[in-house]
């Protein structure tokens, strides 16, 4: 498999991006996949993991950056805009269209964690995109608003909201605002802030497991008010007749966000359990995340065939 790094255009913003190109010749374009990443992630990876491992099933895939972090520009980093993100992966199809390694015709979109809830929202208003697929999806903005369980007390977000309004004032007056900041210094404190759920996040996140340097470790506070109003599963009815499969750990705490989509929509879909893997199991684990990507890879193969 080769890899080539790439960049392209967003909306006025270069983005950086891994391209996957089977070994195998080919008679001509391929299917292709673009792999989002999670919100604190980078295209080194879980996006990475899986864009690999699809081009060793004959896929052309594309893994990147999202605008404002890891090796793509944008200022300030660590924004997460809801709006932008759902752009970059419409310009990832409109880069893919122009390689001919890549079909035009026959391109799919795979969505990992908060990019799972981004690809949906992409794919209703991009015909382009012919196929979905997600795995441990979730809205990141429901995350925010109801936390990962979806048990969280309202008065947190609205602290949060607070929070956001006085970076915005502060930063209007020409002060540097604070950021918030996403992991605590330990484990232990990870656990005791987001349970189970935080403490995996963390492990993978802040540990020789996963980590990377330029992964984030901080969003800027005018990304949750951003997040405030955004809702990536309204539009998820518009993907429909297109084909969807989503791919959820029995133990994630978020699995509730991959069941409301589901439920919206419309046309073919399947949900996939797996069974014993919880939401960041399936970012890295090898037993999970190796007959998750045969699943997906049958799935594209199917849907996005000649």
């Amino acid at each position: 498999m080769a890899k080539i790094d790439v960049t392209f255009d967003s909306a006025g913003i270069p983005l950086a991006g891994h391209l996957h190109l089977p070994d195998v010749p080919s008679e001509g374009p391929r299917p292709a996949i673009i792999v989002g990443h999670p919100g604190t992630g980078v295209k080194e990876q879980t996006a990475g993991l899986y864009a690999r491992l699809l081009a060793d099933t004959g896929f052309v895939t594309l893994a990147f950056d999202a605008a404002y972090q890891g090796e793509s520009g944008g200022e300030p980093r660590g924004l997460e805009d809801p709006a932008h993100r759902v752009e970059d992966i419409k310009a990832a199809v409109s880069f893919l269209t122009t390689r001919r390694e890549a079909d035009p015709d026959r391109i799919g979109v795979l969505g990992i964690c908060a990019s799972g809830g981004y690809a949906l929202s992409a794919a209703a208003g991009d015909h382009r995109i012919k196929a979905v697929g997600t795995v441990s999806a979730v809205d990141v903005a429901r995350q925010f608003r109801l936390g990962a369980d979806g048990a969280q007390d309202p008065a947190v977000f609205q602290g949060m909201l607070d929070a956001a309004a006085r970076a915005r004032t502060a930063e209007a007056r020409g002060e540097e605002p604070p950021v918030l900041t996403l992991f605590p210094d330990t484990a232990e404190q990870a656990r005791t802030l987001g349970g189970e759920h935080g403490a995996e996040g963390f492990e993978y996140y802040r540990t020789p497991r996963g980590r990377h340097p330029r992964s984030g470790s901080f969003m800027t506070w005018t990304s949750v008010d951003r997040m405030a109003a955004f809702d990536a599963f309204a539009p998820v009815p518009l993907i429909g007749p297109r084909p969807l499969l989503m791919v959820v750990g029995t133990r994630a705490v978020t699995s509730w966000m991959s069941v409301e989509a589901f439920q919206r929509a419309t046309g073919p879909k399947e949900i996939h359990w797996v069974d014993g893997a919880s939401h960041v199991d399936l970012y890295d684990q090898r037993r999970y995340v190796d007959p998750v990507v045969e699943r997906l890879a049958g799935f594209f193969a199917k849907n996005l065939s000649e």
